[in-house]
């Protein structure tokens, strides 16, 4: 890759309007991470419609920054009230609560943010060093490749989601079947548009994504108004660790960071599945297992740098191949969309600026998270104590705004209070709505690269076994499918077995 556009992206972002918006966006991203019961999913899907008259620098910048922040966030919530604030900081309870009932609060808060910092820095790096290589693959992918792509991103983030393995694939062909509402590329013909004109255009990505995942929360938040409020340990020592104590921390903080990166690569998983996995490798590797659970650094510090190690590490496959590693990812690839620029292998070769504007972006939004951290943190305590009612109302009306900024149409706002009611029944049912945004996004690279593989080989489906890349995926995709399916567990309990007696 040329560093001219490494360099290019660096500029794009080290200007003074969009470290505005890093370090805006940081801020509003600890302030929603603080909040019990929202996340940094819902926070970008309200958000995104505010970037459609940004520079795409700046949209980029200011959307990166609060998934950094909101990483952070949540561990407010979970060290103060006991009630992680995201769902990435649920370990985070069991020893950043106990710090803070031993009048340990703002040393708990101080670890959090600087394992946080260094596991976002580290992934951010990651990532940077990653890109130029994945460069150099990207350029063997054509349209067999991109279907093979589509193909297995839609099956592992199936396999991967939260309840069975039906359930997800379920919202996955959901998604894919929403994105053909519309013209037809190909024949110009209106597909599932029930002579509607306001659906010949198809629909509105961001439509949908605002009402999968911010009605569904709101509405919980009503369901949940009536509970008794919680009361936030109060903060009475110092923010800032001492070194001595940072110093013990950083092996433990160096490989729970790793454990993000490398969980952040696999499609579906995400901070809440790193977290819990750097908390058992403290614990396993930690000299007295039994502080744990009882107020121990170690077991703050490895789900905070494990949680945010995974942005970067999701952007990587986000970036190389199109298929976004988290629900998050999955936003800011709509960001993209926004603009005009499709995911996809091809992102890193035709988008090179942009790519590396993004990458850029998630490297200075950690140091704007410790900057930004260290002067509003104790400031953050007080958004803890907002109504749930308030904070549902607020999401609805900004649902309402943003769904109809993005064309003026009032029936898209109803089409997104839909896709909401929908997402909340989905939530309910225990189906996640996450394969389904992924499904709208990788739909139409879907479509369009079977079109054009079939045209390559003459209507033949062999086509898609000629190529050895896209074999290899396409196998990944099956096996990915079965390894989640009753049978196949059963075909491997006996060596399973074996294994343990050994």
């Amino acid at each position: 890759m040329d560093t001219s556009i490494v360099m290019t992206g660096l500029t794009n972002v080290f200007t003074f309007y969009n470290i505005a918006a890093i370090l805006g966006g940081t801020l509003l991203g600890i302030f929603v991470g603080a909040m019990p019961g929202l996340s940094a999913t819902m926070a970008l899907a309200l958000l995104l419609p505010l970037t459609f008259s940004m520079d795409t620098a700046t949209g980029l910048s200011m959307l990166a920054s609060l998934y950094v922040g909101a990483s952070y966030g949540g561990s407010i919530a979970a060290i103060l009230l006991r009630t992680p604030g995201t769902p990435s900081a649920a370990a985070t309870v069991l020893d950043g609560f106990p710090m803070s009932q031993q009048g340990q609060a703002g040393k708990a808060l101080g670890i959090s943010l600087f394992a946080s910092f260094i596991g976002g820095s580290i992934s951010g790096f990651a990532l940077l060093l990653a890109a130029p290589l994945l460069g150099s693959i990207v350029v063997e992918f054509g349209p067999i490749e991109l279907f093979a792509i589509a193909v297995l991103g839609i099956t592992i983030i199936g396999s991967l989601a939260q309840g069975s393995v039906v359930n997800g694939l379920f919202s996955g062909m959901i998604g894919l079947l929403v994105s053909t509402v519309g013209m037809d590329l190909t024949t110009g013909t209106p597909r599932m548009a029930f002579d509607n004109i306001n659906l010949f255009s198809g629909i509105s990505f961001t439509v949908a994504l605002i009402g999968l995942f911010s009605i569904p929360q709101a509405l919980s938040l009503v369901e949940n108004s009536n509970a008794p409020a919680k009361v936030a340990s109060r903060i009475t020592d110092r923010l800032i660790p001492k070194w001595g104590e940072l110093k013990a921390l950083m092996p433990n903080i160096l490989r729970s960071s790793g454990i993000g990166v490398i969980v952040g690569l696999i499609p579906g998983t995400g901070g809440d599945t790193a977290s819990w996995f750097a908390y058992n490798e403290a614990k396993r590797f930690a000299k007295d297992k039994s502080r744990f659970g009882n107020g121990d650094p170690a077991g703050v510090a490895a789900p905070e740098s494990a949680n945010n190690a995974v942005v970067g590490g999701a952007l990587i496959p986000t970036i190389a191949l199109g298929i976004p590693g988290s629900s998050a990812t999955a936003i800011l690839l709509g960001a993209l969309m926004v603009q005009g620029i499709l995911p996809g292998p091809n992102l890193l070769i035709d988008y090179g600026d942009v790519t590396y504007t993004l990458i850029w972006a998630v490297v200075f939004a950690n140091l704007g998270l410790l900057v930004v951290g260290l002067m509003f943190t104790k400031a953050s305590v007080m958004v803890t104590r907002i109504p749930d009612g308030f904070i549902a109302c607020a999401i609805i009306a900004l649902c309402i705004i943003g769904a109809y900024a993005i064309n003026n149409s009032l029936f898209e706002v109803g089409l997104m209070l839909g896709f909401g009611l929908f997402g909340y029944w989905l939530s309910k049912a225990g189906v996640s709505p996450a394969p389904m945004v992924i499904g709208l996004i990788l739909g139409p690279v879907m479509e369009n690269s079977f079109q054009q593989s079939m045209l390559i080989g003459g209507g033949e489906y062999s086509i898609f076994l000629s190529s050895p890349i896209a074999v290899v995926l396409l196998g990944i995709a099956v096996l990915s499918i079965l390894q989640a399916t009753p049978f196949f567990r059963w075909v491997l309990a006996p060596f399973r077995r074996r294994s343990q007696m050994a």
